[in-house]
């Protein structure tokens, strides 16, 4: 059996090896420890049979761990300065396709018709660089890939809004545009003093199911994350308040927005934050003739 790379030892020989420095402006915090990675992967629910896309493969720690587990792993890496690394390190994996570039700019939908052809069972398992963590979360949704799913770690505070449910603090447009297409579950927390180098805030692991059927049915997916994010200018504002002032012409329209408030039984006293989902998706419905 390989040696694991995830232990502190191997890290810093890899890392001396190459004389690989950390690049701040990447995010890059190595996992050290190979219970942990163990336990990301097993959230995943893969096999032979499934295929797992990665972000941000750093010196292979995860990767080795998906290449043992599942039947193909691609993998994006935006630091050239880690190819000839993972060629070395993922050298015993013969299932492991690593791709330079970056994901935020990456047609993934085309490595699914070149490599994942013969996968039914896609997920998307990731230590997300934190600095942009939501933008690629956001595109991969926006992609409509055919994934199961994504076990993915984040700032535990990212987590924390991803996974929020109305009424909470945490609860806001980042919520409903994640929760409009997955089930968010915090699967588990991780401590920093399993990283090289540790970073300054705490991580979590967040497991995203994709929904048979969104939570409600929309006219425009793109109003509702409009209309959302709209009510959340300013939090503690009401929402008929954060409206006219977000949507075009909001101020001469406010009339039309209470009535449309009142008309799917939101008062329009109440706080953006203590909308659910589907009372969003009814309110855009409602709204969109008027600002269309």
């Amino acid at each position: 059996m390989q040696k694991d790379i995830a232990t502190p030892i191997r890290t810093q020989e890899i890392l001396k090896k190459y004389g690989f420095s950390f690049k701040k402006s990447l995010g890059q915090n190595f996992l050290i420890d190979s219970n942990i990675l163990r336990n990301i992967v097993s959230h995943a629910d893969l096999t032979k049979d499934s295929a797992a896309i990665e972000i941000g493969p750093g010196i292979g720690a995860l990767t080795e761990h998906l290449a043992r587990t599942a039947g193909k792993v691609v993998a994006y890496e935006i630091d050239q300065r880690l190819l000839p690394v993972l060629a070395d390190t993922l050298s015993p994996y013969d299932n492991v396709e690593i791709i330079h570039g970056d994901i935020l700019e990456a047609d993934v939908q085309q490595i699914f018709k070149d490599q994942l052809q013969n996968y039914k069972d896609v997920m998307v398992v990731a230590n997300l660089p934190y600095y942009v963590t939501t933008p690629i979360l956001l595109k991969l949704l926006m992609d409509r890939l055919p994934v199961r799913g994504m076990v993915v770690m984040m700032q535990k505070e990212v987590a924390d809004r991803i996974t929020a449910s109305p009424g909470t603090k945490a609860y806001g447009s980042l919520s409903i545009a994640i929760q409009y297409y997955m089930e968010a579950e915090i699967a588990m927390m991780v401590p920093k003093a399993v990283f090289m180098p540790q970073p300054n805030v705490d991580s979590a692991v967040i497991k995203l199911t994709r929904r048979e059927e969104p939570p409600v049915q929309v006219i425009d997916e793109e109003f509702l994350f409009k209309v959302s994010r709209g009510s959340f200018v300013q939090r503690r504002k009401t929402i008929i308040n954060n409206l006219q002032s977000s949507l075009p012409n909001g101020k001469a329209k406010k009339e039309l927005i209470i009535q449309a408030l009142e008309k799917v039984g939101v008062d329009p006293t109440r706080r953006g934050e203590t909308l659910s989902i589907v009372e969003f998706g009814r309110l855009s419905n409602e709204l969109y003739e008027e600002f269309h």
